[in-house]
């Protein structure tokens, strides 16, 4: 019962982050070539899960972002200052996730067409 109320909730946060979060959008739908992508290319499994995994990595980061803005304005619209480097962390961790994912990519597809 528990892991159905939590599966609800999930979904929620999902519709929420699609209506609300344009990164979001962006980001999910970025993954749908990712997954075309790694498989259509004659990629090894590991190699795929790594393709496909960084850019979901950068998708839940994505949300953990959204979220972190949606408490602090929540909070009030007003500067504050750590309200200012919350949001900012969070923008860096989205970064972050996403030159990890640009490296990983590059680095497998060097791989890949040196095996040609």
């Amino acid at each position: 019962m528990r892991l159905i109320k939590a599966a609800g909730y999930s979904k929620k946060g999902l519709i929420a982050a699609w209506k609300n979060e344009a990164a979001i959008r962006q980001e999910l739908l970025t993954l749908i070539p990712a997954i075309i992508i790694a498989f259509v290319f004659s990629f090894t499994a590991i190699e795929r899960v790594l393709l496909i995994g960084s850019v979901v990595l950068v998708v839940v980061i994505e949300l953990i972002n959204s979220a972190i803005e949606a408490v602090v304005d929540r909070i009030g619209t007003e500067y504050h200052e750590l309200s200012g480097r919350a949001k900012d962390m969070g923008s860096a961790a989205v970064f972050i996730a996403t030159l990890l994912g640009l490296f990983v990519w590059i680095m497998l597809f060097i791989s890949w067409f040196q095996r040609l």
